[in-house]
């Protein structure tokens, strides 16, 4: 039904043309009706020829716009050679990073087009016409009203590249977001938390952001892993700098250069705040070390006997079970009871009694 509808509409078409060129030819036979066959052969000659006539006079145009535009397709295609260059290596600019080049070309690409389209525009039939130019002063209103927010998140992002806070692969944390740059485009930076989270950050979110970076530089130097323990005061500090260097060296990931070293970082009422730093080039394992850090701190401690005064001890210590894990107690450990002094009031009955 639907093709015998379109054939009978093309019949009908193909009928009223030929019914058209048929009429003037037949109006030109008679003297009285020849001024009419003029005027309907007019109907379509005068389209036709003034088409042509601007095809013509646009010609020279055409042939300017085609140079333009072969002149800033070979410049880009020179850019991106250069790119290639710089990109594998084979170009070497000092100052100039690798992984500049692809966003550089890109925004090369873009200001030759801008300007291709500007230098071309004047060139374009109706270029001049007010209703041509109203049109793209509209067009340009919106995209730029439109495209406010995403403008401001490619300018971040060009600005993130020419800054290399990090790149992909690395460890940072940016704002509350800890994890591993998964990608990072001219829109948005994604970042693999070790909870396995994708989060998707604006780069104009970024740029705002304090941004930590734990992989840029551990390859030479190694990041710092660092923990803090509270020991009482009546445990020597040469003890617990040596248990907690031993614990360290312990901990898988350690590098054992640099040397563990340990940092009294204040004297508290009750305890003094040691502080183990080590260093690690697996930055992408710090949750794994950390943990086990704890662990071989806990177990050297316990096997010497040294208590962990993170629990707070005010008063009447010496009535309480000891703080070190079950399984790391002594057998013939008991608890201490409390002991009291009675102090005689008469000096002749002699010493104090427990």
């Amino acid at each position: 039904m639907t093709q015998c509808g379109g054939s009978d509409d093309g019949g009908a078409l193909r009928v009223l043309l030929v019914l058209y060129i048929t009429l003037p030819v037949l109006f030109a036979i008679f003297p009285w009706t020849q001024d009419l066959a003029e005027v309907l052969f007019g109907y379509i000659t005068r389209p036709v020829a003034h088409i042509a006539m601007s095809l013509w006079d646009f010609l020279p145009d055409l042939i300017t716009i085609v140079v333009i535009v072969a002149v800033f397709h070979y410049v880009i295609k020179g850019l991106a050679f250069l790119r290639d260059e710089v990109r594998t290596g084979a170009l070497v600019i000092p100052g100039f990073y690798t992984d500049w080049a692809t966003p550089t070309f890109q925004l090369l690409r873009v200001i030759l087009y801008a300007f291709m389209v500007v230098v071309v525009f004047p060139y374009l039939p109706g270029s001049d016409s007010p209703v041509f130019q109203g049109v793209t002063v509209f067009l340009g209103a919106l995209f730029t009203f439109g495209s406010a927010g995403s403008l401001s998140n490619i300018i971040s992002g060009l600005v993130l590249t020419y800054m290399r806070s990090f790149q992909k692969g690395d460890r940072v944390r940016i704002g509350e977001v800890f994890g591993d740059v998964i990608e990072r485009n001219m829109l948005v930076t994604r970042v693999r938390t070790t909870k396995n989270e994708i989060i998707s950050i604006p780069n104009s979110t970024v740029i705002n952001s304090h941004t930590i970076n734990y992989t840029s530089d551990s390859a030479e130097r190694g990041l710092i892993i660092h923990s803090t323990v509270t020991i009482g005061y009546d445990v020597p500090w040469r003890q617990v700098h040596g248990l907690l260097i031993a614990a360290a060296k312990k901990t898988e990931s350690i590098e054992a250069e640099p040397v563990p070293f340990v940092l009294q970082t204040s004297l508290d009422d009750f305890y003094v705040r040691y502080e183990i730093n080590c260093y690690t080039k697996q930055t992408t394992r710090q949750a794994f070390i950390y943990s086990q850090l704890h662990e071989n701190v806990q177990d050297a401690f316990n096997a010497a006997g040294v208590e962990i005064m993170s629990p707070h001890y005010r008063a009447m210590r010496d009535g309480n079970r000891t703080t070190m894990a079950s399984d790391q107690v002594p057998p013939d450990y008991e608890e201490p009871s409390f002991r009291v002094r009675f102090r005689s009031d008469n000096p002749k009955e002699g010493k104090d009694r427990l």
